[in-house]
């Protein structure tokens, strides 16, 4: 006899589809950084303060930050889903999931195509910058700065809608998560401290997905 599954059974399925869909926001938020600073502070000749986290998908571990960009990229997308399940209708379920996959996408964009040696990294490579920069490493840096923007949009964005739900806490969370990103890696900065600065960004967006990630989950309980 064939059972028949009860809409009851039906919405508690879809509800923990969607739950897992979510968990994959922590996971991407997670991997980049745990993946990225685990390599830059042990791959020797590797210095942050002068070399882009992104270098490292270049040399013989390269593989590693491949896996990082990608692996995140794929996870931010599935997560996207889940937000695109959770929170419509409203702008922040709609628009909001359309963002965070933008940045999912470039970031498996900035793992196919890496950026070109430089400053003796990897081990080897000239000194100085490129006199031209490659077809891959442009794309790589447009990657990145979408990856970034769409991020920082996110945030405010988000911030919007705690504030209309009365959570002033996570409001003011997520709009600075997203001006702070913003300041530090879209402003005209001196090029010394860039790499430092972006690898900063980079924490920051990544703790917003873990936040935002954990908070939908609760939403949906």
């Amino acid at each position: 006899m064939t059972s028949l599954t009860t809409p009851a059974e039906a919405l508690s399925a879809r509800r923990r589809r969607t739950r897992c869909l979510l968990g994959c926001g922590t996971a991407a938020g997670l991997l980049f950084p745990a993946l990225s600073f685990g390599q830059a502070f042990t791959r020797s000749g590797f210095d942050l303060r002068q070399h882009a986290l992104s270098s490292l998908t270049l040399g013989e571990l390269g593989w590693l930050q491949v896996v990082a960009f990608v692996g995140t990229g794929l996870l931010a997308v599935a997560f996207a889903v889940g937000l695109w399940r959770a929170l419509r209708p409203g702008r922040a379920g709609t628009v909001g999931p359309v963002l965070v996959g933008i940045y999912g996408v470039a970031m498996v964009g900035g793992g196919i195509f890496v950026p070109d040696p430089e400053l003796g990294w990897p081990p080897g490579a000239p000194a100085g910058l490129p006199q031209q920069a490659s077809t891959g490493s442009i794309v790589h840096t447009v990657c990145g700065a979408a990856a970034f923007l769409s991020l920082i949009a996110a945030g405010l964005l988000f911030a919007r809608r705690f504030a209309g739900q009365g959570r002033r806490g996570w409001a003011f969370y997520s709009a600075a998560s997203g001006v702070v990103a913003f300041v530090l890696t879209a402003l005209p900065w001196s090029e010394e401290n860039a790499s430092v600065r972006f690898a900063v960004g980079a924490v920051i967006i990544s703790g917003w997905l873990v936040a935002v990630s954990s908070r939908a989950r609760e939403e949906t309980d």
